[in-house]
């Protein structure tokens, strides 16, 4: 077995001169193809998948690399369905919804219509199962057949002193129990017929706009692991307020009560939930790009740098009338940076390890292509080495600092803190860790089976700009997050990449450290993901 290596030991880019800096300007012309209205704003499955796909492959060919899909390809398929929830019928305990105003709804399951008739509804707080933390929210409650709803986050994201929850989930830092993702599927595993989460900006960590983006549209992997529910939401917060009131409950009074480890499910009386909806279902297989370099010596071990290329297609027009969202940010940038650091690898010497370079679809429809890789691996997990994903880099130039998500869960920050050093920068823990960032980028799907990953997104707080600091690092936040999924968020001659460029350097030179040395990363002892990687040890 090799020795297991802490990374901050390694010098930075031993084996060679470095390369150029990575071009702003290379990135801008990129993004500028990947977010043009001939692309469509890359929705999986649809026209705009076709020449996306085309053009990546084209890059790759054109740097000279090999395929890294499967039998030799450069595609990994990933079969999915698509389905748009069309108008129709929703009340709740007699009050009538208004789709995209009081709630949003969507399904993954591919019927003709997703019909609900007066199922009860049941409050389950937080809705966590967390033996590990001995913290129950549902307390043996029956929920087959009924509409779970669910406050978002944690249950220690507003706790205060007097709460049981203090401390138990990280305090604002997100665990997955606070995910979405997570409360969905546990109400599937329970036998719900639905399920709705309370919407709150700071708790969800974006506004309602955010919410409504993709109108209806959802997908899933054509044939999904595990059970899901008929309908999927969220209940916007005022509507939720009355939908409480009317079944004679305060709202405001359940969050606190659900802060309590002796909390229990609440029915909220009434006629129960209804909806019928019509469902227009399509089957389409999207595609994971994959290209490589193969390793001089040891080319069983991979570095994989990743990004998604997809974004959210078309949806309702805007004020001005547009209908794409092109995802100049998200990700087309983080797309742009991986072609960049695959450009600067094939024109380096070969490294020791191979050097896989991946760009996934479906992201923004729940991480669907990492978590299709993940679960049918090309090259095996145990001996990735890492795995460095780019997704949302800042826009505003130059800043003093990279702000690192996920803090404390690996020694990858400790190549990024002697990285940044190089660049004259330090690293600054996510200001924003209610988001839950670790859990929303195609890295997690990796970490999950024990790949040490390293996520740079520059939406978890405000950079340090040269220019201004921090508090013009905040304008330019709160200006993004007001595009973000939106039509605005599109490519502009107004960008100034300098800052972006500087951290796709330094994920450039921490994969091509790791691609030139025997090195492990390792997760820390406090992770929840050392153990799964710790099975797989006597491999490496």
């Amino acid at each position: 077995m090799k020795a297991v290596l802490a990374l901050a030991a390694l010098p930075l880019i031993a084996a060679a001169p470095a390369p150029d800096p990575v071009s702003p300007a290379a990135l801008s012309a990129d993004v500028k193809v990947l977010a043009s209205d001939a692309f469509g704003g890359r929705a999986p499955g649809m026209e705009g998948e076709t020449k996306t796909v085309e053009w990546l492959i084209a890059q790759f060919k054109a740097m000279g690399l090999q395929p890294g899909g499967p039998d030799g390809s450069w595609t990994q398929p990933v079969p999915l369905v698509r389905t748009r929830i069309g108008k129709g019928m929703v009340r709740a305990n007699g009050i009538d919804w208004t789709a995209g105003k009081d709630v949003y709804l969507s399904t993954v399951r591919p019927v003709a219509r997703a019909a609900v008739r007066n199922a009860p509804l049941v409050f389950v707080g937080y809705g966590v199962h967390a033996p590990e933390r001995n913290w129950d929210d549902f307390k043996g409650v029956d929920l087959k057949g009924k509409v779970a709803v669910f406050l978002v986050n944690d249950p220690d994201f507003e706790a205060t002193g007097t709460d049981d929850a203090r401390g138990k989930f990280g305090d604002r830092r997100m665990t997955y129990y606070g995910r979405w993702t997570y409360k969905f599927e546990e109400a599937a595993r329970r036998g719900a017929v639905a399920a709705l989460i309370v919407h709150d900006t700071p708790g969800a960590g974006y506004g309602w706009a955010t919410v409504t983006a993709p109108a209806g549209e959802n997908y899933d992997v054509a044939r999904p692991p595990a059970p899901r529910v008929m309908l999927q939401g969220w209940i916007e917060g005022g509507a939720a307020t009355r939908l409480f009131a009317a079944a004679g409950q305060d709202l405001a009074q359940l969050r606190r009560a659900a802060r309590q480890s002796n909390f229990r499910p609440v029915a909220l009386k009434g006629e129960g939930f209804s909806a019928d909806l019509p469902v227009e279902v399509t089957r389409a297989t999207s595609r994971n790009v994959l290209a490589k370099l193969p390793g001089r010596s040891q080319p069983g071990e991979v570095v994989m740098y990743g990004a998604h290329w997809d974004a959210y297609g078309e949806g309702a027009p805007d004020a001005q009338g547009r209908r794409i969202r092109p995802g100049a940010n998200d990700d087309a940038l983080g797309t742009a940076g991986v072609l960049a650091i695959a450009r600067a690898a094939a024109r380096a010497k070969p490294a020791t390890r191979t050097q896989v370079f991946a760009l996934w679809t479906g992201e923004e429809r729940g991480l669907l292509g990492s978590e299709t890789y993940a679960a049918n691996p090309v090259y095996p997990v145990a001996k990735t080495v890492a795995n460095l994903t780019l997704d949302i880099l800042q826009t505003a130039g130059p800043a003093r600092d990279v702000l690192l998500v996920g803090v404390g869960q690996n020694t990858l920050e400790d190549a990024l803190t002697a990285a940044a050093r190089t660049q004259n920068r330090v690293v600054t823990p996510e200001a924003l860790p209610e988001r839950g960032l670790f859990y929303r980028a195609d890295h997690f799907s990796l970490a999950r089976r024990g790949v040490p990953t390293l996520l740079l997104m520059a939406i978890s707080g405000a950079p340090d700009l040269v220019a201004g600091g921090r508090a013009a690092g905040q304008v330019w936040l709160d200006g993004y997050m007001r595009c973000y999924h939106q039509t605005c968020d599109a490519w502009s001659a107004d960008w100034d990449l300098r800052g972006a460029a500087a951290d796709v350097d330094l994920v450039r030179q921490i994969g091509f450290d790791l691609a030139s040395s025997s090195a492990w990363p390792m997760w820390r002892k406090g992770s929840e993901f050392a153990a799964v990687r710790a099975k797989t040890r006597e491999l490496r």
